[in-house]
């Protein structure tokens, strides 16, 4: 097999380990105390539950829900599935064969499995030079400032990924080094004077109005020309799809915005 059928079957596997697509108990989804007949089954849940253990209905999703990041599964490192992971590696070799300058940067990490890609991607064509950057608060998402900010998940605990934790996954797959970085905080303190000169790709998946906009206003500038920009929640959050339109109007950015998915887009900023 040649180096890049080998590098092909490397990060095939890869992803497919990162979304949990590989196994079918990434369709089985928590049983709920109203799928529950009978007040002992519930109490038995209830009891269960309590102390710790997890109870599954199995295959309650369908495969293409899992491929396509509609679920957030219990076993994966990331949750946005196989096509918005096809996008991220076919955006990062694109940089690496036209040699578009600049680091790899994602901000909203959760587990680290889309950063965990860009390494091993860097690492599978052998780029000796360019860092990956993972922004993250490393303890959920933030209050939404107000009404038009976006939905309130800051107290959803499956959300709140410790760095130590993340850091340990980039350890499991043997791709925790010096070439990654991580930007502990929140985006309004960390990104406005973050150690970041180039970005070949940038990737947001913060969510928020707020989130989106910090993350645009601090890194886009830093964009190289042929570089891409991929927005994990256009599509299905309003409130980051405003921050995009705002800012690229701001700007006089006119862009081709393209769909990923569902709910993620892409655009590859244009040559001066």
């Amino acid at each position: 097999m040649s180096d890049t059928a080998n590098a092909a079957a490397y990060l095939d596997l890869l992803k497919k380990t990162l979304s949990a697509s590989i196994f079918d108990q990434s369709r089985w989804h928590p049983a709920e105390l109203g799928e529950v007949r009978g007040r002992i089954g519930r109490y038995a849940l209830k009891w269960l539950t309590d102390k710790g253990y997890a109870v599954m209905n199995p295959v309650r999703h369908s495969r293409d829900e899992v491929e396509e990041g509609k679920i957030w599964t219990n076993l994966g490192f990331t949750m946005v599935g196989l096509k918005r992971l096809d996008n991220v590696q076919a955006c990062v070799e694109d940089v690496l064969a036209k040699g578009v300058p600049g680091d790899l940067v994602e901000t909203g990490v959760w587990k680290g499995g889309v950063t965990i890609l860009m390494r091993a991607v860097l690492k599978a064509h052998g780029d000796k030079d360019r860092l990956v950057w993972a922004a993250d608060s490393f303890e959920g998402l933030p209050v939404p400032k107000d009404d038009q900010d976006g939905h309130d998940l800051s107290k959803v605990e499956v959300l709140k990924i410790s760095l130590e934790r993340v850091q340990e996954h980039f350890r499991r797959f043997g791709l925790l080094d010096d070439r990654v970085r991580f930007l502990k905080g929140w985006f309004a303190d960390t990104l406005p004077n973050a150690p970041i000169d180039r970005i070949s790709v940038l990737r947001l998946d913060g969510d928020l109005y707020s989130s989106t906009m910090d993350a645009l206003t601090n890194l886009y500038p830093k964009v190289s020309p042929g570089g891409y920009v991929i927005v994990d929640d256009y599509y299905s959050w309003p409130s980051c799809h405003r921050a995009v339109t705002e800012y690229l109007a701001a700007h006089g950015h006119t862009p081709e915005i393209r769909p990923v998915d569902w709910t993620c887009c892409y655009w590859q900023v244009p040559e001066a």
